[in-house]
Order: C-alpha cells, then structure tokens, then sequence
C-alpha cells in the first residue's frame, strides 16, 4: 500500500477492511484530474482530483476534498473500500446501521409515548414539590 499523510492507525485499519473484504490494490484503477472550486492556484495548477475505480464491480469514485493529491488518493480509497462494503453487505454494513439508528432518533413518537412521558414527567414535578421548603406566615 503507498504511503499517505495520515496516521499509521488509519492505514492499518483502511488495510484490515480491505483484507476482511477481500480486496486487493490491483483492483482499483486510479487517475488523477483538475479539481474544480475553492482552492486558488493550487487547484488550478496541480491535478489533486482522484478518481478511483474499482475494476470487478465497477464503482467509482471521485475524491477533491482536501488540496493535497495523497491525501486525496487515501480518502477516495476508504470512500471506495466503505462503497464496496454496503453493496457487498448492504444491511448490515456500519453506514446503513448509523443511518438507520438516526432515522429511528428522529421519528414522531407514537401517541402512547407521549402520554408516558408527560405523565413521567409530573410524577418527577410531584417529587421535586415535595423538596421544596414551605415558608409559613
């Protein structure tokens, strides 16, 4: 695996998920292309985009995050290696378990759990009003 600028505890990790998928570094085809944006004359000079293709399946990624190319190639393999991943596990990958635990997060509780939560929270008003110190005239 080439050397980026990141972390060895990053590259090992990147390294075991591609192991654990069965991955290797002949399947990916890399290019590099202009980024567009932000970036000023970095950007307009240097060929910083990465586009990495994944040969048996077919998937492709493009990578211009960041103004650095390696760095560049090291995110567009993780982006792809995580890709790979969910079309090969589809449900159970960790991307599609954090969405879905989200999505359950944010959904409208039901109509019972609300009055169990309003009702738990006057019996927790009841005990506070009983802490309260009473003032006698």
């Amino acid at each position: 695996m080439p050397i980026y600028p990141v972390s060895q505890k990053k590259i090992e990790a990147l390294q075991k998920k591609m192991e654990r998928l069965g991955l290797r570094e002949a399947d990916f085809e890399e290019s590099f292309t202009r980024s567009r944006g932000a970036g000023g004359q970095n950007v307009n000079k240097v060929s910083t985009c990465v586009v990495l293709k994944h040969l048996p399946t077919g998937l492709e990624v493009r990578c211009q995050r960041e103004r650095s190319q390696a760095l560049n190639r090291f995110l567009a393999k993780r982006l792809l290696v995580d890709k790979i991943e969910e079309s090969i596990r589809g449900a159970e990958s960790e991307r599609r378990k954090e969405f879905e635990k989200i999505r359950r997060q944010k959904r409208k509780r039901s109509k019972r759990a609300k009055e169990k939560m309003l009702e738990a929270k006057k019996h927790q008003a009841v005990k506070k009003s009983f802490r309260a110190k009473r003032i006698e005239f």
